[in-house]
């Protein structure tokens, strides 16, 4: 379709959802109607807008039978317990002495094996309760620590951003995912190093939080049986760089969770597994609907062309396009998901004409966006921040330090995939 909508209206279009969503509309509608306005405001008739939004919301199927897919995997990792007997383990071997590397390093694996980040914390925050408490750890700094490890997880996982921005930039699942892990190593330790700092600042655990928090008599899964699941999709992913034989993420990522349901001693509870798994999922891939309403007017639109110019006109290299475009977008809707897929669905193909890498760029829009993912107008702010009981005013003050921590993140992508040019 030829119509040029302009800049002023993607911007407006962006702001309008943005407005919206803090103001508690649901966020697929929020962007939906910015996607409206923004059509409109940027000189596209309604039927012109209705079409451009349309032919967006298309461009994401491919991406949402995927994510749809993986659902299968993290109904399995999260009923079955796998989920929670991974992080008991890891904080079980690192011990006490080491809380807060501990709840990193198992909420990372958690987002690594395929758990929603928000999940992840949720899943972690109990059990980071009860060691807080022995321990007279802050609330600030536990939270920080399961934060900062899920974002470094995150950025290294088979995810719904990671799977969306494979396909746009018509990169392989495992190398994307592989491309995370360097940033995400040196991102958990950054996370350890920062929420040392607070162990004592913030309110501390009390009674009443442990309140209803048991964690006893519960039958889990070992850490070898729970660990089935994700390796045998990772396998099956990694056959593509390695053999060339090609398994695409909506065969291998289900079929990890159907080996690892049977290996478990599960599987007769397959179907409700796959259930939970596809109603976490379909959350995700009801919001990418609006995500691609949005993306359809913003990559019709001349904000993709001015921040180009702006970037040449500063004298920046044009793959600082790429990190900065993820932190745009995930300002914009406050979801690592969101921004990464409308950051790489209107800025891969500029950046792939310009002759950078489809991984570089992949790289740096996923860790781009982890940068201001956790703004309060997106859910995970409030899921986190309820899964340790935390006031607004209390959670509000640890957005510097996510913030910091997914710089650091986009940082190191920056310099090993722009400056370096690795990939």
């Amino acid at each position: 379709m030829g119509v040029e909508i302009g800049a002023l209206g993607a911007i407006v279009g962006l702001l309008v959802a943005i407005g919206l969503i803090f103001l508690k509309t649901p966020p697929v509608y929020g962007l939906i109607i910015g996607a409206l306005v923004g059509g409109l405001v940027g000189g596209a008739s309604l039927p012109e807008t209705v079409e451009l939004m349309i032919g967006g919301a298309q461009g994401m199927m491919t991406a949402i039978l995927r994510i749809l897919a993986a659902g299968i995997l993290a109904g399995v990792l999260i009923t079955t317990g796998a989920a929670e007997s991974i992080a008991q383990t890891i904080i079980e071997k690192i011990g006490e002495t080491r809380a807060l590397f501990a709840l990193g390093l198992a909420t990372l694996l958690l987002t690594a094996v395929g758990v929603f980040i928000d999940i992840a914390v949720i899943t972690v925050a109990p059990i980071a309760l009860v060691i807080a408490k022995k321990a007279n750890i802050s609330k600030t700094a536990i939270l920080l620590a399961m934060i900062g490890g899920g974002k470094a997880g995150n950025v290294m996982s088979p995810n719904p951003n990671t799977i969306a921005i494979s396909e746009a930039f018509d990169a392989p699942l495992t190398s994307v995912m592989l491309a995370g892990v360097i940033p995400g190593l040196v991102g958990l330790f950054v996370t350890y190093f920062i929420a040392k700092r607070l162990t004592n600042k913030g309110v501390k655990i009390s009674d009443s939080d442990l309140k209803n928090n048991d964690q006893a008599n519960k039958q889990l899964p070992s850490f070898f049986r729970a660990m089935t699941a994700p390796l045998v999709a990772v396998l099956l992913l990694s056959l593509r760089p390695l053999f060339n034989v090609i398994i695409d993420p909506m065969i291998a990522l289900p079929i990890g969770g159907l080996v690892g349901s049977l290996v478990m001693g599960k599987v007769k509870g397959i179907l409700g597994q796959a259930q939970f798994g596809l109603q976490k999922m379909s959350n995700v891939a009801i919001l990418l609907i609006g995500t691609g309403t949005i993306a359809g007017i913003i990559q019709h639109s001349t904000l993709g062309t001015l921040l180009i110019d702006g970037v040449s006109t500063l004298g920046l290299p044009i793959f600082l396009l790429a990190p900065l475009s993820g932190v745009l977008m995930s300002a914009a809707t406050a979801s690592t998901t969101s921004g990464a897929i409308v950051a790489s669905s209107v800025f891969s193909q500029p950046l792939l004409d310009s002759g950078f890498s489809a991984l570089g760029g992949a790289a740096m829009v996923h860790t781009g966006a982890t940068v201001l993912d956790h703004l309060p107008h997106g859910s995970f702010f409030h899921a986190t921040g309820g899964s340790v009981l935390m006031g607004f005013k209390e959670r509000l003050k640890l957005v510097p330090y996510e913030s910091l921590i997914g710089f650091v993140l986009m940082l190191i992508s920056i310099l090993l995939y722009g400056v370096m040019g690795i990939g």
